[in-house]
C-alpha cells in the first residue's frame, strides 16, 4: 500500500519543553495505525500538528498527504485535505439535531434558507455508513448514549469527506457492546479503503483492529512494526522504556479483622418510586485486602460506593458496620470522619479543581490538616503537596503546578494523594486506571500494595476485567443490582466472572 501520510522529522518545542523530537511517522492507505505511548510521550502533540491545531511556522518538520507536501495554518486546511479528528470528549452540540450537528458550519442553504429535505437526507445517508440506522436526524444528540453520539462523531467527520480519520481514546467511556460495534464500523472503513489513526491505552483494542503499531516516547519515534511482530509485553517494554516483569503485581495478603460490613443494604433510586439500584447486598472487606467489584455497566456498582460514601442522592435501607460499629453514613464529611474515602471513576469531574494547582488539591479534604483557627498555614499546604509529590511520584515542577496541566497518570495521583491525606481505612477505588497509560497503572497498582502493607482496606470497582484478576484478592460480582457472585482470587475466571454479571450464578 502507498503511503497515506508522511510526517518527517517534526519538532515542536514549548517554552522549557521539547514535546516533539524530530518525528518521523508514515501511515499507508487503508490501514488502521496504531499510536502508542505513555502519557506525556507526544501523542495528542503530534496529532494537533496533523489536524492543524498547530499551524505551520510553530513547528519543525513537513506534512506530506499521498506525496504532497502541505503546510495547514488551521483546523479547516487540515480538514479541506481530508484529515478528521475526532476526540476522547465529543464535540457535539447536544441541544442541537443529528442532522445539525452533521452538518454544522456548513449548513445546506441558499439564500440564507436552510434546505431541510437535504439536510435530512444527507443525514440518513451518513447515518448509514455508520450502521445507525434506528434513530432519526431529527433526534437531539444529547438523548443519544455516548456509543452511539460517537458513531455520530464519525458521521460527521466521513461528511467531511474525511479519508484519514483520528480517533483519541476512542472508546474510554463506551460499553463492551458499544465497543464491539466502533472496531466493527472500523473494520468495515478498513475495507473500503479509509485510513484510520487509532490512539489507545487499551492494548487489547489494538491488537484485534491495528495493522501496524508505532511507539512514541519521550517525544520520540522508538519504531514502527506491523502488529503481527509484537506482543503486548513487547509495547508495553517499547512505551516504557524497561521490562515490566508483572503488569499485575499483586502482593499476597493476610486480611485481618473485618473493617467494612455491609449487610442487606439497598439503595432507592433518586426520582423513581420504588425502584432500587441497589437490592439486598452484602460483603465484607477485611483489613489489609483487596476486594474487586466486578460487573457491566449500569449494574449499579458506582451507586453502591457512592450510597456508602454519603453522596448519591437516593436513600438506603440496611446495616453498615465500620470496625463492628454500626454507622448511617448521611454525608461526603461524615464519611470522612468515619474513614472512609473515594477516588471517583470521573476525576476530572469529581475528584479535581484542574484550575488549582496541587497543593490547594491534595488538602482539599483534610483542611483541617494544614490550617490553625480557621486560617490555612501555607507552609504546611506547600509541604503536605511537595510530601506527597515525592512519595506517589508525581511528575511536576512543584505543588504550585496547575492540576489541569499534568497527564492524566499524575492528575489520578493527585487525586490519590487528596485521599490518602484523609488517612482513611478503607479507600473505594472506582475504575483507578481509566484513561492513564500502562506505566503509570503499573505506579497505582504499586501504590496500592503499599497501602496494603500499611493495612488499609481496599474496595476496587473496575470494567477492566484483567486488572480485577490481577489486582484482587477477593471479587464480588453486581449484576442489576443484586450481588450475583463472589469468589477467591485464586478461583477467579473471566468466563466465570462474565457470567455471573450477565445474571448467571458465580460461587
Amino acid at each position: 500500500m502507498t503511503a497515506a501520510l508522511e510526517m518527517r522529522n517534526i519538532t515542536k518545542t514549548f517554552p522549557g519543553v521539547k514535546a516533539l523530537d524530530n518525528v518521523t511517522f508514515t501511515v499507508r492507505r487503508g490501514e488502521i495505525h496504531a499510536l502508542c505511548g505513555e502519557n506525556g510521550a507526544g501523542k495528542s502533540t503530534l496529532m494537533k500538528v496533523l489536524s492543524g491545531l498547530y499551524p505551520a511556522g510553530s513547528y519543525e518538520g513537513e506534512i506530506l498527504i499521498d506525496g504532497e507536501v502541505k503546510r495547514f495554518q488551521g483546523i479547516k486546511d487540515a480538514e479541506q485535505a481530508g484529515i478528521a479528528i475526532i476526540y476522547q470528549e465529543l464535540a457535539l452540540a447536544k441541544d442541537l439535531s443529528i442532522a445539525e450537528n452533521l452538518f454544522l458550519g456548513k449548513e445546506r442553504a441558499r439564500y440564507g434558507i436552510i434546505n431541510w429535505e437535504r439536510v435530512f437526507k444527507e443525514s440518513e445517508k451518513w447515518l448509514r455508513e455508520v450502521g445507525l440506522t434506528d434513530v432519526s436526524p431529527e433526534t437531539p444528540t444529547g438523548q443519544l448514549g455516548i456509543g452511539k453520539q460517537q458513531q455520530v462523531e464519525i458521521a460527521k467527520a466521513l461528511s467531511k469527506n474525511a479519508s484519514i480519520l483520528i480517533l483519541d481514546e476512542p472508546t474510554a467511556a463506551l460499553t463492551e457492546q458499544e465497543v464491539a460495534i466502533l472496531l466493527g464500523i472500523l473494520k468495515e472503513f478498513r475495507r473500503r479503503g479509509v485510513t484510520c489513526i487509532y490512539i489507545s491505552h487499551k492494548l487489547n483494542e489494538v491488537f484485534e483492529i491495528a495493522d501496524t503499531i508505532t511507539v512514541l516516547r519521550d517525544g520520540q519515534t522508538v519504531g514502527t512494526y506491523p502488529t503481527r511482530e509484537l506482543t503486548e509485553e513487547k509495547v508495553i517494554s517499547l512505551m516504557v522504556g524497561r521490562e515490566l516483569k508483572e503488569l499485575y503485581p499483586r502482593i499476597e495478603s493476610r486480611p485481618g479483622d473485618v473493617v467494612l460490613k455491609v449487610d442487606r443494604y439497598s439503595v432507592l433510586h433518586p426520582t423513581i418510586a420504588g425502584r432500587k439500584v441497589i437490592d439486598n447486598v452484602s460483603f465484607e472487606l477485611r483489613k489489609g485486602e483487596i476486594l474487586g467489584i466486578a460487573g457491566l455497566m449500569g449494574a449499579g456498582r458506582t451507586e453502591l460506593v457512592m450510597s456508602l460514601f454519603g453522596s448519591y442522592p437516593g436513600p438506603s435501607e440496611g446495616r453498615v458496620e465500620i470496625d463492628g460499629k454500626p454507622v448511617k453514613i448521611r454525608s461526603t464529611s461524615q464519611a470522612i470522619k468515619e474513614g472512609l474515602a473515594l477516588v471517583s471513576e470521573d476525576r476530572k469531574k469529581y475528584g479535581l479543581v484542574l484550575g488549582m494547582d496541587i497543593k490547594n488539591n491534595v488538602t482539599l479534604a483534610s483542611l483541617n490538616r494544614v490550617s490553625s483557627w480557621g486560617v490555612i498555614d501555607l507552609n504546611r499546604e506547600v509541604a503536605s503537596g511537595n510530601e506527597y509529590i515525592r512519595s506517589l511520584r508525581i511528575k511536576a515542577n512543584s505543588a504550585e503546578t496547575i492540576v489541569g496541566t499534568l497527564s492524566g497518570g499524575n492528575q489520578q495521583k493527585v487525586v490519590l494523594s487528596k485521599w490518602l491525606m484523609t488517612r482513611p481505612k478503607v479507600l473505594i477505588l472506582d475504575e483507578p486506571t481509566r484513561g492513564i497509560d500502562v506505566g503509570a497503572k503499573f505506579e497505582i497498582y504499586n501504590i496500592m500494595n503499599e497501602l496494603i502493607r500499611q493495612g488499609v482496606s481496599i474496595l476496587m470497582i473496575s470494567s477492566e476485567l484483567p486488572e480485577l484478576l490481577g489486582m484482587s484478592h477477593r471479587i464480588i460480582v453486581i449484576s442489576e443490582g443484586k450481588m450475583t457472585g463472589e469468589f477467591r482470587a485464586e478461583e477467579a475466571t473471566q468466563e466465570a466472572i462474565m457470567l455471573a454479571a450477565t445474571g448467571g450464578l458465580g460461587t
